[in-house]
């Protein structure tokens, strides 16, 4: 049995609506309760993390930001890693004109957006998590956890993406944590190197984790776990990846906490 469980939230425990349904929220609190170390590990910011748990009053560590920040389960910050202010500040203005692309940036405890998006709201039924508008001039660079960018167009991400790896290499880590969301963190800064430091920070190793997962920012934590899922409803191109890890129900279908039960409570 593994000691620490570490889950991605959209696509893998939260619904298809983005939130958490009754048998996955009893699942956790009774998970929590027999000792076993819950980490949630998501590309979502930590105020916005930290209400999910508290709503579910269970004790779990919090890798957010795809891995930027790690807090405890008394809500302590025990690690980060920013963007190098320079390329920061690049990436508020890069695709700031255009139309099909919005700029997200996580700076410390805010959100930011380049211009308002009314069904943005739709990712936060678990929590009260709210944007400010910025532009790109006016925004500090230091601090800033990620910067992320949405859009219907796959395509147009895809090209971006390439653009960001050719400009700044391993410098920064570019990742999709859904086809319309590209997230943009420091290099070396994965949710896989940051569940080792919650692994080593409770006297365990990656050995000693299980986790789950649907997204390419996903890849590293699947990878480096001694033991990881992938959510069926996943992108092909991690599947492909990762053809040696075992592929699970869906988000709707509550694998996760199904399985969960299977390996700890039954």
């Amino acid at each position: 049995m593994y000691p620490v469980v570490a889950s991605d939230l959209d696509g893998t425990l939260l619904a298809g609506d983005h939130t958490l349904k009754p048998y996955t929220k009893e699942t956790l609190q009774l998970l929590t309760a027999r000792d076993i170390h819950f980490v949630f590990a998501t590309g979502r910011h930590h105020i916005d993390v930290s209400q999910i748990r508290d709503n579910l009053g269970i004790s779990a560590f919090m890798i957010t930001s795809n891995g930027a920040r790690v807090h405890n389960p008394a809500g302590e910050l025990i690690f980060a890693h920013d963007l190098d202010g320079d390329i920061a500040g690049e990436l508020f203005g890069l695709v700031h004109d255009d139309a099909k692309i919005l700029t997200n940036v996580y700076r410390r405890d805010d959100w930011y957006m380049n211009r308002d998006r009314l069904d943005q709201q739709d990712f936060f039924r678990e929590s009260d998590f709210n944007y400010q508008l910025f532009e790109p001039g006016m925004l500090p660079t230091d601090g800033i956890c990620k910067v992320y960018y949405t859009s219907d167009d796959h395509d147009r991400l895809t090209e971006l993406e390439a653009a960001l790896n050719a400009r700044w290499g391993d410098r920064v880590n570019v990742s999709f944590s859904l086809p319309v969301c590209l997230e943009v963190m420091a290099g070396g800064v994965s949710k896989g190197h940051a569940l080792n430091q919650v692994a080593k920070t409770i006297g365990y190793s990656l050995a000693d984790c299980v986790s789950f997962g649907d997204g390419m920012n996903d890849k590293e934590m699947l990878a480096m776990a001694g033991k990881g899922f992938i959510m069926g409803n996943s992108h092909q191109r991690l599947k492909e990846l990762l053809p040696e890890l075992e592929v699970i129900g869906t988000n709707e279908e509550e694998a996760v906490s199904h399985l969960l039960r299977k390996m700890y409570l039954g």
